[in-house]
């Protein structure tokens, strides 16, 4: 209980000192971290070697990708190439429908794409269908990070659900069919949730623009086609790297397989986005590469998300080597709960320590020994059992999740209405989803 006390109280810190006292995210995500470490009384080399983990890995995660995502970004909205875009889109879906749209795509786009790279790699177009269509950007954000969410813990092959079912010897055939339809029901509660309820709540995409600016970028605008390729390569890119490491090795393992994997990497993929990017301004002067620059521009706009990111992974990080996971998953463990047990003990651990990967393959452990003596023998059974755990892995996204922080740094959003919007959502996916996973049992069990 003195764990999960403590837990609350960071998340309280963080909340109060940030939106209250106005104190800096990074800051406080940091001295949340070594507060919680030394209450806990975890030994002060964990503490300290923690926090550079964290922020080192989160970092090396996702910093380069948010940097070439911005990058991108800076050039499709100042050569006019994302309202080009936004155009085409708002003529073949309405401009009523945009958080509509932002559901569908991060629904396919994180099948193969971490949720993180999806969200970096659209938010340029994201902001530009909100400006087009003069709308709040709350609502179609919040669309696009649970569509992205949901299929990210539901679908392989992202590593979380794979993982999960590899622990539990389930069949992924069958893991990917109760995903896929599991995660339509997700993300229409995102959606819904999106449209009824974040979407009162207004922020303005690009408050540097006007109507006018909007209209003179559109005259300058690259076709829409074009500038679509620096969104849409790098996504081809990455499934392609999906496909060709899926265990079946459906290309081999030859130079072929090697070159494909390497240009699918995120890293790889975005950069070569930027180099695409590049060809989108009608008269490209080599003063848009320079420290003063686009691309300049763009380095300082990044480096102040990468470092809030990076904190939220380093508080992460120490309290995922708490022994708070532990408490939570043997406390619950111990409770006849049926299919909502793993949901229940991975919501638990996901709340507690930021990571649904982490959630997922802890959970996954924890239940392969008790799979027997719950009845859950039969491959369905298997199946529904990663289902649950995916569920409770969307289940809570708050400080100690880097993705919170990639969605409000991005969106200009304020730690607050990050919590209003972001972290209700995922709550209320999760349960959508553990509800669609009990009812399936009751049919298919």
């Amino acid at each position: 209980m003195l764990l999960i006390l403590l837990l609350v109280i960071s998340v309280v810190f963080i909340v109060v000192s940030t939106v209250k006292f106005k104190f800096h995210p990074f800051l406080a995500l940091l001295f949340a971290a070594i507060g919680f470490g030394l209450l806990a009384r975890m030994p002060l080399s964990t503490i300290a070697k923690s926090i550079n983990d964290g922020f080192g890995d989160t970092i090396g995660h996702i910093g380069i990708v948010i940097i070439a995502g911005i990058i991108i970004g800076t050039f499709l909205e100042r050569s006019g190439g994302a309202f080009a875009i936004a155009d085409r889109i708002l003529r073949i879906i309405g401009q009523r429908h945009v958080p509509l749209a932002m559901s569908i795509i991060g629904y396919f786009v994180s099948i193969p794409v971490f949720a993180d790279s999806g969200f970096v790699i659209l938010m340029p177009l994201n902001r530009a269908l909100s400006k087009k269509a003069k709308i709040s950007l709350v609502g179609p954000v919040v669309a696009l990070a649970t569509g992205l969410t949901a299929t990210h813990c539901l679908v392989p092959p992202t590593p979380g659900p794979i993982a999960a079912a590899g622990i539990l010897g389930a069949d992924l055939g069958l893991v990917i069919l109760f995903g896929l339809i599991i995660a339509v029901f997700a993300t229409a509660a995102g959606w819904v949730f999106a449209v009824k309820f974040a979407s009162k709540i207004y922020i303005d995409p690009n408050p540097e623009l006007t109507e006018a600016d909007i209209e003179a970028r559109l005259k300058e605008a690259p076709p829409a086609f074009k500038a679509f390729t620096p969104i849409i390569l790098p996504m081809v890119l990455i499934v392609i790297k999906s496909f060709c490491d899926f265990p079946t090795h459906p290309l081999g393992q030859g130079a072929l397989k090697n070159i494909l994997s390497f240009i699918g990497e995120p890293v790889i993929a975005l950069l070569i986005g930027v180099l695409l990017a590049f060809r989108l301004p009608k008269k490209f002067d080599m003063q848009m590469l320079s420290t003063t620059g686009w691309v300049g521009q763009s380095l300082l706009d990044s480096a102040i998300i990468i470092m809030i990111t990076g904190a939220g992974g380093a508080f992460g990080m120490v309290l995922r080597n708490s022994p708070i996971a532990d408490v939570l998953s043997k406390t619950l463990s111990q409770a006849n709960l049926g299919i909502w047990l793993p949901f229940i003990i991975a919501a638990a651990i996901k709340t507690a320590q930021g990571s649904s990967t982490v959630a997922l393959i802890t959970t996954a452990s924890l239940m392969m020994p008790l799979m027997l003596s719950l009845g859950f023998e039969s491959a369905m059974a298997k199946a529904l059992v990663v289902a649950s755990i995916s569920a409770g892995a969307m289940v809570v996204s708050h400080a100690n999740d880097s993705f919170f922080w990639v969605i409000t740094q991005m969106a200009k959003m304020d730690i607050k209405t990050g919590y209003k919007v972001h972290t209700l959502a995922t709550l209320i996916m999760g349960f959508t989803s553990a509800l669609a996973v009990w009812i399936i049992s009751l049919i298919v069990l």
